[in-house]
């Protein structure tokens, strides 16, 4: 009985190297994987590079006539998550479900509580459709931004020069300033760093500063050739993505552009999902584009600018249902290849990592939350309609509410990124929508085999009573406690857990 507890264990991967699944993906099947670079082959290290990115964005605020004060202002990374929304009209910051409800508010880096929130939704509710309106952050590339956003309404709120009114400040009773259009200074001041080029140049300048060599990846491209084909797709131009290749350990004694059977820069993601743009031949010697449209079959070790994924399709002589796709942007990698195309998709979530060390680090206090609402269902347990008198939770409520503050505040002032307390976050129902694979680096598909399938069992439909199978919900909690990450973050809501048992449990 040892024995065969000792080989299923060998057999059980460490919690940082799992793949995890939303929808079952025969990698027998996949006959091509493509990639994106930036933040999923080219690795950038954290905080360095979202602190790089907030000062540049911040230095051009300050050049096109905001206050020299914000220079004052330094990058935290303890405060912005991904999968917030802003408020355009009052300048909130906000963390929701999948709904729209609210988890979070703040206005600059005061956090709302009660009454405060309901003054600007009484609700506590958003439209989200109000697209107009509301700015969904979903990309690591939107850390920055989100924290110079916040840094805006946190300097014009507290500075005694200017004057507040509902919706905008009053500057001497002749210039107002709205959050709005602070948003879209903070967006163009986005958009010049990366149009102009002064994010990459300065990276270009200090590659060891901001960003990981890992010696995995060109030993992860390299496997994944031996069994199917491989294809690079970048918004990034040539001569940076030539840099960024050439950072991996070993790309030194190959070709970079070896590692691939074609390579498409210039995409323009999400354009390139749907009608795409002119597919054009790069001279890689002098990284210009050569003239005319590319109209014949894939050459090896040609590098294409633009075109679509269609003509990926052809170029490579695959369909949708047989690419695997990794990258790390929900919206313009996931969701618009899995919509548009079919593709099966694999999301890139390096905050994974930290959520799942703070899992076993603070695992005493999600059996706690477990405990309680175990103590929750007893209470219920032999109770109908015909009861009149009500059960003295307060006790209980309290300590839920505690131990919720405690374990958001182990992973920053925004909390965690999957969940806040028992509710799903909206980038976490996003990810279980989108992404049939996940997990914190595509490097982690070095830990399993090409023939791998990843399963995951099907969603019980109708509603699972609360109490009556109280006990298989634990045993089957407890088994999966470390096979499945966001099923144990989630336990204290039994919907969800079957939602995300869903998700982990057959994945070993």
């Amino acid at each position: 009985m040892d024995r065969d507890t000792d080989e299923k264990q060998s057999l059980k991967r460490d919690i940082d190297q799992k793949v995890f699944v939303n929808r079952n993906v025969t990698l027998e099947n996949i006959k091509c994987y493509g990639f994106d670079m930036d933040y999923t082959l080219a690795i950038y290290k954290s905080p360095e590079y979202e602190s790089l990115g907030f000062e540049l964005m911040r230095d051009r605020m300050v050049s096109v006539g905001y206050p020299h004060e914000m220079l004052r202002y330094t990058y935290d990374p303890s405060f912005p998550t991904r999968g917030l929304v802003i408020d355009t009209t009052y300048g909130n910051l906000l963390k929701v479900d999948t709904n729209g409800n609210i988890l979070l508010c703040s206005h600059g880096f005061k956090f709302l509580k009660g009454e405060d929130i309901h003054k600007y939704y009484p609700k506590k509710f958003i439209q989200r459709d109000d697209t107009d309106r509301f700015y969904i952050l979903n990309t690591l590339f939107n850390l920055s931004e989100t924290y110079l956003y916040t840094c805006l309404v946190d300097f014009f709120t507290r500075c005694t020069r200017y004057t507040k009114c509902v919706k905008t400040f009053h500057y001497y009773g002749d210039l107002f300033m709205s959050f709005r259009s602070m948003f879209h200074d903070v967006r163009d001041a986005m958009d010049f760093i990366h149009n102009s080029g002064t994010l990459k140049e300065q990276t270009i300048k200090n590659l060891e500063k901001y960003v990981i060599k890992d010696p995995k990846i060109p030993l992860l491209l390299t496997q994944i050739k031996e069994v199917a084909k491989v294809f690079l797709a970048t918004n990034s131009d040539y001569n940076y993505t030539e840099v960024s290749c050439l950072t991996c350990p070993g790309s030194s004694k190959k070709s970079w552009r070896s590692y691939f059977d074609l390579i498409n820069v210039d995409t323009r993601k999400p354009l390139f999902f749907a009608e795409g743009t002119v597919l054009r031949q790069v001279d890689t010697d002098t990284g210009k584009l050569r003239i005319g449209t590319y109209t014949g079959g894939l050459q090896h070790g040609t590098v294409y600018s633009g075109g679509s994924s269609d003509i990926v399709c052809d170029l490579l002589d695959v369909k949708g249902k047989d690419i695997l796709y990794v990258g790390d942007h929900i919206f313009g990698d996931i969701l618009k290849s899995k919509k548009r195309q079919g593709w099966k998709t694999f999301l890139v979530v390096p905050e994974l990592a930290k959520e799942l060390q703070l899992w076993e680090e603070k695992k005493n206090i999600f059996e706690e939350m477990k405990r309680l609402d175990v103590f929750l269902a007893e209470y219920y347990k032999n109770l109908d309609s015909g009861n009149q008198d009500c059960p003295d939770i307060n006790a209980i409520q309290t300590r839920i509410k505690v131990l919720t503050y405690r374990m958001d505040m182990s992973y920053g002032q925004m909390g965690s990124l999957l969940r806040s307390g028992s509710r799903q976050t909206l980038f976490a129902s996003q990810l279980v929508r989108y992404a049939d694979l996940y997990s914190s680096t595509c490097v982690n598909l070095l830990h399993y085999p090409f023939n791998y399938l990843f399963m995951a069992p099907p969603v019980l439909v109708r509603p699972f009573p609360s109490h009556v199978h109280e006990n298989k919900i634990r045993e089957s909690l407890h088994r999966c406690m470390y096979e499945g990450f966001v099923a144990a973050m989630m336990c204290l809501c039994t919907k969800m857990i079957f939602c995300l048992l869903h998700m982990n449990c057959y994945e070993m």
